[in-house]
């Protein structure tokens, strides 16, 4: 059988990219495809603690073969940095350290706004948005951050 050398093979091709919208409770998800163009949203994790939590983003992370990971980083309106972007400057550390990846923070003001007027404009009920929030809130974080890469 003769290969052609320009159909990449699965191991030959791009590794993903992860993006977390990190709250107290609730860890949104998404993933891009492999050529970093487009997120997509996972299920949401449900926090317990650092041990369970950073389990669940470790299967992820085999799972998908996570190249980067990319971290909602939430500044003040004034783009100033307050405790909640500080707790997320620990959390980006703490996934570098545990990992070995590169780990990016990418300002998400607006995205849980952004994300709570899409699903609004979506007809969908008050019950199911709350449970899709995060992951979409996940997706626009992931997906403004290829977009910039990308410029």
């Amino acid at each position: 059988m003769v290969s052609d050398p320009n159909q990449a093979t699965p191991r030959e091709l791009p590794r993903r990219i992860l993006g977390l919208d990190v709250g107290s409770k609730t860890i949104g998800v998404a993933v891009s495809d492999p050529l970093g163009i487009t997120a997509q949203g996972l299920d949401t994790i449900r926090r317990k603690n650092k041990r369970v939590d950073f389990a669940q983003l470790e299967a992820l992370i085999c799972q998908y073969q996570i190249a980067e990971i990319v971290v909602g980083y939430p500044l003040r309106m004034s783009g100033a940095e307050g405790i909640q972007a500080e707790k997320m400057q620990q959390f980006a550390q703490e996934l570098r350290q545990r990992f070995e990846l590169p780990v990016h923070l990418w300002d998400e003001r607006l995205t849980s706004t952004e994300a709570n007027r899409l699903l609004r404009d979506s007809e969908m009920s008050i019950k199911r948005r709350g449970e899709v929030v995060d992951r979409l809130a996940a997706v626009l974080i992931l997906q403004g951050w290829m977009d910039h890469r990308g410029r």
